[in-house]
């Protein structure tokens, strides 16, 4: 059965626009991930853990605007303390990073 989520809920979700800036390997992560550095112009840097090593490189990743939820508190991972949600499509175990058809400031809210 699916959730049923109010606009008012839907609204407490801060979904963002960044640019990836930096791309590490993760080999203390419990399922194959990256650290990634995300840049969100006004609010900053945040980092992040995604599990989307099977479909992008680490190359790949750096200069490309992501959507992320940025106001989840933090999470500790491993030895990594993640500081958004990045978000993605998911089709079978693979994760597809969602993302902006034209370059846009980064910062810049999803509504």
């Amino acid at each position: 059965m699916e959730k049923i989520v109010t606009f008012e809920d839907f609204t407490k979700v801060d979904l963002r626009i960044g640019t990836i800036v930096e791309v590490n390997a993760f080999p203390k992560a419990h399922r194959s991930a990256y650290q990634l550095i995300i840049d969100f112009g006004i609010l900053g840097l945040k980092k992040t853990s995604a599990q989307i090593t099977t479909q992008y490189q680490k190359e790949d990743l750096i200069n490309r605007q992501i959507v992320a939820v940025v106001n989840f508190p933090k999470k500790q991972i491993a030895n990594f303390m993640s500081e958004c949600l990045v978000v993605g499509a998911v089709k079978s175990k693979d994760v597809f990073l969602l993302h902006p058809e034209t370059k846009v400031k980064n910062g810049s809210s999803i509504s």
